[in-house]
């Protein structure tokens, strides 16, 4: 009888999301946590200890000395670039918390590096695995809408000043890379990609309305071409308290509609969610 194989799975960077990919590596049968890195030693070897692995203080030996199959980066996204490039050089598989990078250079780095090596990339955009998601899709691909002509991302929520507080890169042109497109509405705007496809043409704008506080966009508008020749909207804002809504709609060409809210009220609270 020929054994299961078992995955190796490395974790680049140690904050809060980390920990929600410890677990579900325990929960899986056939994967095991196989080593861990931060940017601070003290927070690998504390992070180590708690799911009983080993702390690195480098990426390419923690690929190697496992022959990790996949390493997940969790640093925050500015510090992106050094543990991907890194775990893709040394041969690993690399998936990544949104977004990819703070700006295009790093991603293409990022990019390349995988190419090179032949190894995966991915970004994490879990909320294609919603079930209500899930339902949109299949009536999108099942043409119970007919073709997507019209697609709209409405994301209104809130970021207090001390959610810009609680790291020094938020709200910096130079570190996070820009404000709530970048950092927020990454995940309603996958979603429509995913139902819309391709990309043809985008033109907007966006305005800082109610954060002084910070460099960067709290709101964007935007209108989308789409390379199937249908058209989006975008409005997508961090400047209502306490937040209200996320969410997308589809429109087809017969008429019908599908849609999802994938978030609501408060969408974020200082030390507990990221």
């Amino acid at each position: 009888m020929v054994s299961e194989r078992i995955y190796n799975i490395s974790i680049a960077g140690c904050g809060k999301v980390a920990h929600l990919h410890a677990k579900a590596i325990k929960n899986i049968k056939n994967a095991r946590l196989a080593g861990v890195w931060s940017r601070s030693q003290d927070t690998a070897k504390s992070f180590a200890s708690i799911y009983k692995t080993k702390a690195y203080s480098e990426i390419a030996p923690m690929v190697l000395e496992n022959e990790t199959d996949l390493v997940i980066v969790c640093t925050p996204h500015p510090f992106h670039k050094q543990p991907a490039v890194e775990a893709a050089s040394a041969g690993a598989n690399v998936l990544v918390e949104k977004p990819l990078a703070a700006d295009l250079r790093d991603c293409e780095a990022i990019i390349n590096a995988c190419r090179k090596r032949f190894v995966k990339l991915g970004v994490i955009s879990q909320r294609r695995w919603y079930s209500p998601v899930m339902r949109v899709r299949n009536a999108i691909d099942s043409g119970k809408i007919g073709k997507p002509l019209l697609a709209t991302v409405t994301m209104l929520g809130w970021r207090d000043k001390a959610y810009y507080d609680s790291d020094e890169w938020r709200g910096t042109w130079k570190m996070e890379g820009g404000g709530v497109l970048v950092n927020q509405a990454p995940h309603q705007l996958d979603l429509m990609l995913w139902f819309m496809g391709d990309v043809d043409e985008v033109y907007g704008v966006w305005k800082n309305l109610n954060h002084p506080f910070i460099e960067v966009d709290d709101t964007a508008v935007a209108i989308v071409k789409f390379k199937s020749g249908a058209i989006g909207n975008i409005l997508v804002s961090n400047s209502q308290k306490p937040g209200i809504y996320g969410k997308v709609h589809i429109h087809g060409e017969n008429g019908a509609s599908v849609g999802v809210q994938t978030d609501g009220g408060a969408m974020f609270i200082a030390g507990m969610t990221g």
